[in-house]
This record gives structure tokens, sequence and C-alpha cells, in this order.
């Protein structure tokens, strides 16, 4: 993959948000950046089943509000509110957990789109362990093969594992959990915990040593 990792990494901004959700503690962890396209155009880059695969995962399912859908090898879930072309809300069920994922989509001046995803998640013992790089690193991951898509560039499944595993791809995820480490500082968690939880994000997408 041509693709300058560290450009697109600067161009994601990134928070950790302390909630509550049906009276227990949460933490909403959010990803946003621009996209050179229209609001309706990047709508149906995810969520349209044909444009989804090309830069993120086979989806199958009754893909309407109310319905249930399955990405190829991930998660699936129930489709809880859809309101074309702006915003989407989804729970995230996966290894037998459950979290939720809010995506908003807002115009940007007359040639940008802005994708604003959160992935809400209950404070258990995987984000006592992982933190928020759990689920950042990956959805960094998502938004990068989303830019590369709108670039013109589109990896087989092989092509983009392949782009992962090679040391550019473990670069991008190790200053990607740098960047989530910050994150979780900037929130207000302990320096420490958030180093330890980082080390251990990196480790666990890298193959690496915690």
């Amino acid at each position: 993959m041509s693709f300058d990792f560290a450009v697109h990494l600067g161009k994601v901004q990134r928070s950790v948000k302390d909630l509550e959700r049906d009276g227990k503690p949460v933490r909403a962890v959010t990803l946003a950046r621009n996209y050179a396209t229209s609001v309706d155009d990047l709508w149906d880059a995810v969520t349209n089943p044909e444009r989804l695969q090309r830069w993120f995962l086979p989806i199958t399912g009754d893909l309407k509000q109310g319905g249930r859908y399955q990405l190829q090898g991930n998660a699936g879930g129930t489709i809880q509110e859809c309101d074309r072309p702006q915003f989407l809300s989804i729970t995230w069920e996966f290894g037998g957990g459950m979290s939720w994922v809010e995506l908003r989509l807002t115009r940007q001046g007359d040639n940008e789109a802005r994708f604003s995803l959160t992935h809400i998640c209950p404070v258990d013992d995987h984000w006592r362990q992982y933190g928020p790089g759990a689920t950042g690193v990956g959805w960094d991951l998502g938004l990068l093969g989303l830019a590369a898509y709108f670039s013109g560039k589109v990896l087989t499944h092989e092509e983009a594992e392949a782009t992962f595993s090679s040391p550019e791809g473990k670069a991008f995820i190790l200053d990607s959990s740098e960047s989530w480490r910050q994150a979780d500082v900037d929130s207000g968690e302990d320096p420490d915990t958030a180093a330890a939880t980082a080390q251990r994000t990196a480790a666990f997408y890298t193959g690496g040593a915690c």
C-alpha cells in the first residue's frame, strides 16, 4: 500500500469521555476526521454493503432500523437507529460482550464531510486490561482503510493483512496506541495505568510481548 500513514494518523481527532449508560459507568471512545467527499457519498460508503466490503468487512443481515447485521468474522448486533445520511446507532456484540457504536456525519464546507464515530464501552475487565486502544486502534485501522478507499486504493483482505503485518503497518499501530494513551491521560486517567493498557493493546495488535 503506497499510503502516508503518518498523515492519516494526524488527521484523526481522538477523545475518551466518562459516561453512564443504564446507571453503569461506560467510556465513550471517539474518532473523527474529514474526508474529501459529500455527506451522501460518505454515508453510502459506510452503509452500502457493496462499498463497505471494499474498505472494511463484508456485511450481511436485515440492514434497516430494527434489523440485525453481521460483519464477517467480527461483530454483529442490532441497528437501533438509522437517520440517513446523518446518524447511525448499533449494538456491537462480540465475544459474549456488548457495547454500542454511534456514527455521525456532518457537512464541512463545500467539499468535505466529517466522519465521527463513538464506541461506547462498559468499564469491565477487558477495558481495565486494554483501555481505549482496544477499540480505538481497530477503528484507526478502519478509518485508514476508508481513507485509502477514497484515494483509489482498494486492498483485498489478504493484502490488508500483509500491510498491517509489515514493519510500516506495525509502526502505525504503535503510533495509534500512543495516541490513545495520550487521549486516555487527557481524559483524566492515571498516566501509569494509561501507559500499561496502551502497551498491552499494542502487543495484542502487533503480536509483540507486553
